[in-house]
């Protein structure tokens, strides 16, 4: 039997992965989803900057005056790990897409010059202090205390699936088979699933 619910989602920030930007195919369907579906939601895609640090300060300002009962954070690979964060921080709903789940030991590798995926032509340098900056925004044994959603691919060639799945396991896990850490033939067939969750703050309706 349904309810009328008056809460439903009016901000949404969605947070790129390492090497990404708000170009990504991910960000810019899920902003063109939220336009033609929800045009009342606001959906925000910041750049996000290579220091940790300095990436949680530019969350921090951006959602400063957004209504925190009525937000959401979406977020893809590092931006997943961001995302953990900001949900534990403002105990909002939260979507991973094949979020990473030790990036400070994952990313060592990147220390020093890299470039962008869809600016190839713009480097940035990865410092060493980053990865103590990493560690500084783990929200492990955080109380998960808002839905989380999580998409974990199988064939993730990037991340272990199996660490995904066991670091969120009191989530709501969508685990495929298959498919590849970009979640490029999987994200927008799941899309519709991903924006209801989001738009209705994670709450399941009947």
């Amino acid at each position: 039997m349904s309810r009328v619910h008056a809460q439903t989602l009016t901000h949404l920030l969605y947070l790129h992965g390492f090497r990404s930007s708000p170009m990504s195919a991910k960000a810019q369907q899920t902003l063109q989803w939220f336009s033609t579906h929800y045009p009342d939601v606001m959906v925000q895609i910041p750049q996000l900057p290579p220091s940790p640090q300095a990436a949680a300060e530019l969350i921090e300002a951006t959602v400063a005056t957004w209504p925190h009962k009525r937000m959401a954070v979406m977020g893809s690979s590092l931006g997943g790990y961001y995302a953990s964060w900001v949900a534990a921080r403002y105990a909002c709903p939260a979507v991973l897409l094949n979020p990473a789940v030790n990036p400070a030991r994952d990313l060592a590798r990147y220390i020093g010059q890299n470039t962008q995926w869809h600016r190839p032509e713009e480097a940035f340098y990865f410092k060493p202090e980053y990865i103590e900056q990493l560690r500084a925004l783990d929200s492990r044994g955080a109380p998960c205390q808002a839905p989380h959603l999580v998409v974990i691919a199988k064939g993730d060639e990037v991340l272990n699936w199996q660490e995904m799945a066991e670091r969120h396991a009191d989530a709501q896990c969508l685990i495929l088979e298959g498919h590849d850490h970009a979640l490029t033939h999987a994200f927008a067939e799941h899309l519709p699933q991903i924006a209801t969750f989001l738009y209705t703050l994670g709450e399941v309706r009947s």
